[in-house]
């Protein structure tokens, strides 16, 4: 490379890094912010989440009745621009006849990578704890979908003209302007999934695994990783 184009790139790098917003500590992180405690040891894998989920961001037309389908089950799946949750089934080692049943989605991180990651702004540390995407501001870098330590961010490859990059928003709006709680924890049958202040629910996952030492591991899952996380 000449000295000139590495100075013309060397010199894009620095624009590009000081155009960033970047990711503000300012943001609000504190046990003040919701979060979403998810019981592991309660999930029966009935997907109803899936469908609720799907439902309220408009994701698919497929009825309740085509998540009954556990054939599902026979691969480990991921979030996709359709499927902003999915539930894994994992081998129980205690319990071949119950297997475990995990549910997966944006762990909305107290300090989010993908926000950090982009370059345009277009994700948001939102006041009350959801990380949420802008598309207007989006310019299909996929820096975020490299960022997530989750592998939560899906990309809409099969959008030629105005693709997005999609994922749970821990249903922003139903939240903030309806005064609901997201749709999953709203469906779940079981009860599994328990939306509140995140501080509260540390205290009360904490209270659980004291009460049930047999059933729960030693910690909170999200409480310290990756800086913290809302779920």
């Amino acid at each position: 490379m000449k000295r000139r184009d590495f100075l013309k790139l060397a010199g894009g790098v620095v624009m590009g890094a000081a155009a960033s917003p970047g990711y503000s500590k300012s943001t609000p992180d504190s046990g003040d912010t919701y979060g979403m405690l998810v019981d592991t040891t309660q999930c029966i894998g009935c997907r109803k989440c899936e469908w609720a989920c799907s439902q309220v961001n408009h994701l698919t037309n497929l009825p309740l009745e085509s998540y009954e389908d556990t054939t599902v089950f026979e691969k480990q799946r991921r979030m996709k621009a359709d499927a902003f949750t999915v539930v894994n089934r994992y081998p129980n080692p205690k319990d071949a006849e119950k297997p475990i049943f995990v549910k997966s989605q944006c762990m909305h991180c107290l300090e989010p990578a993908c926000v950090s990651a982009c370059l345009v702004g277009a994700f948001k540390k939102q006041e009350n704890g959801s990380v949420t995407y802008d598309a207007w501001k989006c310019m299909g870098c996929r820096y975020c979908m490299v960022a997530c330590p989750f592998q939560v961010p899906a990309y809409e490859y099969d959008d030629p003209l105005t693709p997005r990059v999609r994922k749970c928003t821990f249903c922003f709006e139903k939240v903030t302007q309806e005064g609901k709680i997201p749709a999953c924890a709203e469906m779940c049958p079981p009860m599994c999934l328990t939306f509140g202040k995140r501080s509260d629910l540390i205290r009360l996952a904490h209270q659980k695994i004291e009460a049930h030492r047999d059933r729960y591991m030693p910690s909170v899952y999200g409480e310290h990783e990756a800086g913290g996380t809302a779920w």
